[in-house]
């Protein structure tokens, strides 16, 4: 792709966003989700793939979809309130079509099922900006709406867990397994959205963080499929060793930082006298610890057939800048010590 064209559809990407986080009326939000998903579309093709066009074309649909839904739901408010604004959202059946359609942009259950077709389809670089940027600008509306009923949010943030870990079980493709992953994770920020914001905003930051690691280093190592992670040790011995603790982090394991944001949201659904949507949760993220040790697994304790070809990947240079996927892997196992601070920092 030729680097302006490159350059003004990343430009697009982040002003859509931008514009989607500073607005206060339901208009200017639409258009910055608008102007985010026709930037990311040349992205997703740029390799004239028929896999990557399909993948395109789904997820064209979907955003559509969900931004109609949007737009009727808004103009439906200003119909019975006579408000535009996202702070205005009081009447029930505009805010249950604001969520739904929300909640289809960002792929939660049970309107998840385009997020891992389109990402399999994908390479991983766009793929990670899919799973990773293109959750903010619906997040940063979903954080408005108050609905006064959580019961719905519950539901939702619920089925996700449960459907994020019992869809992951059976999958060979790494794409579709971070798919799930990234739909298990957005249950547990939509569960405590009600209840503290600043704990969901911390999850999805957390979020971010481990799977910016994970898919760079799949990149680095090549690899797609599970039975290809078998030979990231002829590649790249010492991120095959961390690389299952990234896994392990994603998994919500101690003393990793992935346990932070699940303890954190354990802990304030109990204090809201929520123990079985809490004990559900816990249980639901027994299904996706599974397929994190099964990946682990491969990765780690698989060999695969040793011969000359296969063991001299690792002398050759890579091109691939690595400092973010150092810095992200360090964050992603290192930062539980710092959790008081930054708890304080977060809190209200």
């Amino acid at each position: 792709m030729n680097p302006y064209v490159l350059s003004a559809l990343l430009i697009g990407l982040g002003l859509g966003t931008t514009v989607t986080f500073a607005s206060s009326h339901w208009l200017l939000a639409w258009m910055g989700l608008e102007i985010n998903t026709l930037a990311i579309l040349p992205l997703m093709a740029r390799h004239h793939h028929p896999r990557a066009v399909e993948a395109t074309t789904k997820y064209f649909l979907a955003q559509a979809t969900a931004a109609a839904m949007l737009l009727f739901a808004s103009t439906t408010n200003a119909w019975l309130t006579g408000q535009w604004e996202i702070q205005q959202m009081t009447h029930p059946l505009p805010v249950t079509m604001i969520i739904a359609a929300l909640a289809l942009k960002i792929g939660l259950a049970p309107m998840h099922a385009w997020l891992p077709e389109v990402l399999q389809g994908l390479d991983l670089t766009t793929g990670l900006v899919l799973s990773t940027w293109q959750k903010l600008a619906p997040f940063a509306l979903i954080l408005q709406i108050q609905p006064s009923n959580p019961t719905a949010l519950i539901l939702l943030g619920l089925t996700s867990t449960l459907i994020g870990g019992w869809g992951g079980l059976n999958q060979t493709q790494l794409r579709k397994v971070l798919a799930y992953s990234s739909i298990a994770h957005l249950g547990w920020m939509i569960l405590v959205l009600q209840f503290s914001p600043t704990l969901t905003l911390l999850t999805l930051l957390t979020y971010i963080m481990m799977t910016s690691a994970t898919f760079l280093a799949f990149k680095l190592s090549k690899a797609t499929a599970i039975n290809t992670l078998a030979t990231s040790w002829t590649k790249t011995p010492a991120l095959t060793t961390l690389t299952p603790l990234i896994l392990l982090s994603l998994g919500g394991l101690p003393p990793l930082t992935g346990f932070m944001p699940k303890w954190l949201i354990l802990q304030e659904l109990t204090k809201q006298d929520l123990a079985p949507v809490a004990t559900l949760a816990a249980l639901t993220a027994l299904l996706s610890l599974y397929f994190y040790l099964r990946l682990s697994y491969a990765m780690a304790l698989t060999m695969s057939p040793n011969n000359l070809a296969g063991t001299t990947p690792w002398r050759l240079q890579h091109t691939q800048q690595s400092l973010p996927l150092a810095l992200t892997t360090t964050m992603s196992l290192l930062l539980l010590p710092l959790m008081p601070g930054i708890t304080a920092l977060v809190a209200p």
